[in-house]
């Protein structure tokens, strides 16, 4: 028998060949099982390849989605590659009551699909720092003489343009946003103050700066934008990926004739400061929520898109912060303590040996309250549940249903299927001292705050001085630690009406080492229509390049196809060797045949 040879044009070492013989079912069966035998080969492949593929393109690339996300959190605290062209800045320039800060961000070329934001994340420097830096006073003190202010603020400023590369320089927008200490100023010093800074700061610096990069924010924006940065942070803004993400269906305000949107979940926050307390949470558009409580919004850079429309409760009170609290209860007991002595001819307070008795302060600790040149002496008790009960007409309550502090309406929150961060005051009264922060339970944090209280002073101390508390945790801290954690409680559950068996709370001053800032969200939300000039350059790209825009997908489609012609070539081939051997072995039956009757072969043909 002979031999079949197959060759291509592939390295000598792939050189074959097929011997007849040796392959007897596949050339020495019929055409009917070489059909069914090629079919269910193809079958089989094609049934694997395809399994292959949404493995790979629906399994692997949602971990790598999760790995990606989780690997955020390592390049995110990288220092910043200022040598990279496609790396953009921004500045946020945050004016408080205290002090002002400076905040660089930075984000690399947008994606180009418009359902996606900008990565934004905190510029590092190269030692891997935050570039922030905070001066001092507020901007607030140059009420009556505004021409200071561009002086003021430089030294911010030229620290941000010595971190920005020079060459961005006039495509980075520079936002100056005042808060608190701007708002109680009239209008007119207000706009006094803005003024100076959009004429001179242009004149000494290329930022991106517009009349509307610097303006005075509302309690109401600085909210919003406080939320917009967590849920950033949190990844509730991704689109959902597998089946283990927390979804909810969400009817988009002023699109009732279209289908609910299946999108995350997204978190509410809680924010405690020192003169103020904010909530706010999503809510859905059949709720009816006056305007002053409610902000909708579009994060996405297309209008018409509506993936990103979120509306968003929220609510901010005034004097529920914790200093402020203490403040207005300690104006209760000096008014009350006076009062009480005048009327019924008692010393209480008036001196060191005659102590008014206060239960939110710790055990056995000393303190004064100093009004009008009087002062009332304190010694703590350190009773944490007398103490809340004493706070509580505080939080000015009402009989009506669904209202929170100073009787403020409050939408429904769905305490089963909710998630909420706490932050400031919420983290320092359970992370400072009490060393608990994190997943709050309510049981927990009232042992551990009773068992604060009820220790004597000179024990705190003691601990203080050995180093036991947080880093930053101050004598002032230990001090108030108990009213502010009794504050804290009564505002979570009897304020805002969380029960006590919540478990969804989680106390933060950072999220995946990224410390959380309203300037994060102020600048996502400002920014949000800039992916658009990277997704007409990724348009042209593609209308000049048509191959690249094949997609993954259709690449496995023309992949598929090439496998199947392959593979029909492969089977034509083999008939061909059957046809082939087939009239092989005709042709030496026939001759063997003309042999035996004594004829030559090659006359055999013409004997006929």
């Amino acid at each position: 028998m002979g031999r079949i040879g197959i060759s291509c044009l592939f390295p000598a070492s792939w050189h074959f060949s097929i011997s007849p013989v040796g392959c007897p079912r596949i050339l020495n069966t019929n055409l009917r099982q070489i059909i069914v035998i090629s079919v269910l080969a193809a079958a089989v492949s094609l049934l694997y390849f395809s399994v292959v593929i949404i493995r790979n393109k629906y399994g692997r690339l949602t971990r790598d989605k999760k790995f990606q996300r989780y690997l955020a959190r390592v390049t995110d605290i990288e220092a910043t590659d200022t040598n990279n062209p496609s790396v953009n800045y921004g500045i946020v320039v945050d004016c408080g009551s205290s002090g002002s800060r400076v905040f660089v961000y930075c984000w690399p070329r947008h994606n180009g699909n418009p359902r996606d934001l900008l990565d934004i994340r905190q510029m590092r420097d190269k030692n891997r720092k935050p570039v922030v830096m905070k001066i001092k006073p507020g901007i607030s003190e140059f009420a009556t003489s505004p021409e200071k202010v561009s002086d003021y603020i430089s030294p911010l400023l030229n620290f941000a343009a010595e971190h920005v590369p020079r060459a961005k320089h006039k495509e980075t927008p520079l936002y100056i946003l005042c808060t608190a200490g701007m708002r109680i100023l009239p209008e007119s010093q207000q706009k006094a103050i803005l003024e100076d800074l959009l004429t001179d700061i242009p004149v000494h610096f290329d930022f991106l700066f517009s009349d509307s990069h610097a303006e005075v924010i509302s309690g109401k924006q600085e909210g919003v934008y406080a939320w917009i940065g967590i849920n950033f942070v949190l990844g509730r803004f991704e689109h959902i990926e597998d089946d283990d993400e927390a979804v909810v269906e969400v009817n988009i305000p002023g699109s009732e004739s279209s289908e609910a949107i299946v999108r995350k979940r997204t978190a509410g926050i809680l924010d405690m400061g020192g003169v103020s307390t904010q909530i706010a949470y999503e809510v859905p558009k059949t709720e009816e929520v006056a305007k002053n409580l409610l902000a909708e919004f579009n994060l996405g850079c297309d209008v018409h898109q509506t993936e990103h429309v979120y509306r968003v409760y929220v609510a901010t009170f005034l004097g529920f912060g914790g200093n402020a609290a203490r403040q207005r209860y300690e104006d209760r007991i000096f008014a009350n303590t006076i009062q009480k002595n005048r009327l019924l001819g008692k010393q209480t307070g008036l001196t060191p040996d005659m102590p008014y008795l206060d239960p939110c302060l710790p055990l056995d600790i000393k303190d004064e309250i100093q009004q009008n040149g009087q002062t009332i002496y304190l010694r703590g008790t350190g009773d944490f549940d007398l103490c809340r009960e004493t706070i509580q007409p505080f939080m000015n309550k009402t009989n009506e249903t669904q209202t929170s502090l100073n009787g403020v309406y409050q939408p429904p929150i769905h305490f089963q299927n909710s998630e909420f961060y706490g932050f400031s005051e919420f983290y320092y009264c359970t992370e400072d001292v009490l060393r608990i922060g994190g997943d709050y339970n309510a049981a927990k944090f009232t042992k551990a705050a009773k068992d604060y209280c009820a220790t004597k002073w000179s024990i705190l101390r003691e601990r203080f001085d050995r180093g036991l508390y947080a880093s930053h945790a101050d004598l002032h801290r230990l001090k108030y630690q108990c009213f502010k954690s009794a504050w804290m409680f009564e505002v979570f559950h009897r304020g805002f009406s969380f029960p006590v068996n919540y478990k969804s709370l989680k106390t933060a001053l950072q999220v995946y080492d990224r410390e959380v800032q309203w300037t994060l969200g102020a600048i996502l939300y400002r920014t949000r229509f800039l992916p658009l000039r990277d997704i007409q350059q990724e348009a042209f790209r593609a209308s000049h390049t048509h191959w690249r825009g094949v997609s993954f997908v259709y690449n496995h489609y023309l992949f598929s196809g090439c496998f199947l012609v392959v593979l029909l070539a492969i089977l034509l081939y083999l008939l061909r060797l059957r046809r082939i051997h087939r009239r092989t072995l005709r042709s030496s039956s026939a001759a063997a045949l003309w042999m035996e009757e004594g004829l030559p072969a090659q006359n055999a043909a013409g004997t006929l």
